[in-house]
């Protein structure tokens, strides 16, 4: 969540006056994140969080806010998006497609407690019961197909052993790719900083804007390598055994799964390692951005090889 795009308050104040929110009481820009432009909100009414979206079309932006409805009217803690006056949770603003969602209470961790680690895989294990049922598709746009087109991008600019870790870790992978693992809806980016907290009480999930149709073993490697990651990269075991059986109270790992997991863990840290290369050799301009060292995934990354 970044500022790329400047919304003004007489722009503001047009775009609410299409929703039955009241007036414009104050906004401010949101530094978080990477991907989109987002503010805080405050009307009459309430507390919101507005998106712009830099990446995503009008046409692909439905499967998220409809994902996002039906997550939060179906137990999982989420923001719900909040419809216009003709009913459509979609809109523009300064030619870029926007969308208003509630504002949830709570707050981000930097080290998380054993209970928080207990409640986010609760609620991912929650999350992967349901989310099959989710009557859309849409393919995983960070794949592998991406892995390696980013792969191509950033391989020049990098230092010699790193590139040869990372095409080492690309033919690793590609073994792995045609596996009957079970499938879903996935998060895919459920970082610290996309779940609110107030003390140990979940408040919330949010910024679902990479979820897809993919491999639930790998949202659960994408959550584990941020949760219960230590500084050198090896994963904390209290953390990863809380996390494990919140999951577990919802939904057991096969027996594949459980062979495959520590593949899945290094496709988990390869993805987000190529993410953060992307953003570090080729930043977007931005009012506020905040760009995350790529150095975290390579650490992590390599105590998965070892």
């Amino acid at each position: 969540m970044s500022v790329y795009t400047i919304v003004e308050q007489y722009q503001l104040e047009d775009f609410l006056s299409n929703y039955n929110l009241g007036h414009l009481v104050a906004y401010e820009g949101i530094n978080a994140g990477i991907e989109n432009t987002n503010y805080f909100v405050t009307t009459e009414k309430g507390e919101f969080v507005l998106t712009l979206f830099e990446q995503h079309s009008f046409d692909e932006l439905s499967y998220f806010l409809d994902l996002m409805a039906y997550l939060a009217e179906h137990g999982i803690p989420s923001a719900h998006p909040v419809a216009d006056k003709n009913g459509h949770y979609l809109r523009q603003l300064n030619a870029k497609p926007a969308a208003l969602v509630q504002r949830l209470l709570g707050k981000d961790v930097e080290l998380p407690t054993l209970v928080q680690c207990h409640a986010i895989g609760r609620a991912l294990g929650h999350f992967h019961v349901i989310s099959p049922d989710f009557p859309s598709y849409r393919p995983n746009g960070r794949g592998p197909h991406w892995w390696k087109i980013t792969a191509e991008r950033v391989l020049p600019k990098m230092k010699p052993d790193e590139a040869d870790l990372l095409r080492a870790e690309l033919e690793f992978q590609a073994d792995y790719q045609n596996l009957a693992l079970p499938q879903g809806v996935i998060h895919a980016d459920l970082f610290r900083d996309n779940a609110l907290f107030d003390g140990d009480n979940l408040c919330g999930i949010i910024d679902f804007y990479y979820a897809c149709n993919d491999v639930l073993l790998y949202d659960v490697a994408v959550t584990v390598n941020d949760w219960c990651s230590l500084p050198d990269g090896s994963l904390e075991p209290k953390r990863l055994d809380a996390l494990f059986q919140g999951y577990g109270e919802y939904r057991s790992l096969n027996a594949l799964e459980n062979e495959v997991w520590p593949v899945m863990l290094r496709a988990a840290a390869l993805r987000f390692w190529l993410s953060r290369l992307q953003d570090f050799y080729f930043p977007r301009p931005g009012e506020l951005t905040h760009i995350k060292n790529p150095d975290a995934f390579l650490r992590i990354l390599q105590k998965h090889i070892k």
